[in-house]
């Protein structure tokens, strides 16, 4: 995009037909974070267009090592204070990784450990999520209730990932103390590929059940909206343009009608450049405001 972070954000948006905007606030594959535009901001806020903020893909709040940790903490502490600066709805963070920890060597009786593990019989999991928590929390708690949400975004279960299928929210969620700022950003394709089957015949209204068991009522603020280029279960993550891939049309008609997902806009991060993102965008609007078809 060219221009500002607004005028480029918005004119794209314009030319796709998009009626929600994610845009990211700092180099996507870098730490650097530059200061904002206050016009740009300004213009933003005033658009009237509900905005979301993508945090840079570097981010690890799992990770075991001390240097990737802190700038992961002090990146996302940026774009939460981007978000506020912009008017953003809400910061979409990947759920992150339990990569480097050693593995568990045992538990022992330790005062005030949980359940009276010693910190060094902690599995990697355990450990990667308390560090989460160390990181996190404190950034959730400076939070007002006009700045953005934190939006988890569960990812596709590839090696260590701390949060993939549903039920992995319950125990992310719990490490964040159900924070009332903490959400969910849920991605079709990631969802997809960790084994939830949304092509089944009530595959859908199973898989948004299990999220709200795991996750409680109304935690899922925003949805990207994605196809997948490899089957259900492959544990990788690659994008297909909507209705081109795995998962097909029908189930993204049975996601924009569910109840829980009232509300809740849907951003495609799908290949193929301006021309492709105005086809899916036209797709999910023609899904959304067709009539509900007969059972």
């Amino acid at each position: 995009m060219t221009g500002g972070l607004a005028a480029g954000a918005l004119s794209y948006a314009a030319a796709v037909g998009a009626e929600v905007i994610q845009v990211f606030v700092s180099n996507p594959r870098g730490w650097a974070a530059g200061p904002g535009d206050p016009a740009e901001d300004a213009a933003l806020r005033d658009s009237g267009m509900p905005v979301f903020i993508h945090a840079t893909y570097l981010i690890n709040l799992g990770s075991a090592d001390p240097v990737v940790a802190a700038r992961s903490a002090e990146a996302l502490g940026h774009a939460l204070r981007r978000g506020g600066e912009i008017g953003a709805r809400g910061v979409v963070v990947h759920a992150g990784s339990a990569v480097g920890w050693p593995p568990q060597q045992g538990v022992g009786a330790a005062a005030g450990a949980p359940g009276g593990a010693a910190p060094g019989g902690w599995a990697p999991r355990e450990r990667a999520l308390r560090q989460v928590a160390e990181l996190v929390l404190p950034l959730l708690d400076k939070l007002c209730e006009d700045d953005p949400d934190l939006l988890i975004e569960p990812m596709a279960g590839q090696g260590q990932m701390l949060c993939a299928r549903a039920e992995d929210l319950t125990a992310y969620l719990d490490a964040l103390q159900r924070h009332p700022k903490a959400g969910v950003c849920l991605d079709t394709c990631h969802v997809f590929a960790a084994g939830h089957d949304l092509t089944l015949r009530g595959g859908v209204p199973a898989m948004l059940d299990e999220i709200e068991t795991a996750a409680g009522p109304a935690r899922v603020k925003l949805v990207h909206a994605n196809d997948s280029v490899l089957p259900c279960g492959s544990r990788r993550d690659r994008h297909a343009a909507i209705g081109t891939g795995a998962i097909g049309t029908e189930p993204f008609r049975e996601l924009i009608a569910h109840p829980a997902l009232a509300g809740v806009p849907f951003v495609a991060e799908t290949p193929g450049g301006k021309a492709a993102h105005a086809r899916d965008i036209a797709l999910l609007k023609e899904l959304r405001d067709a009539p509900p078809r007969a059972v």
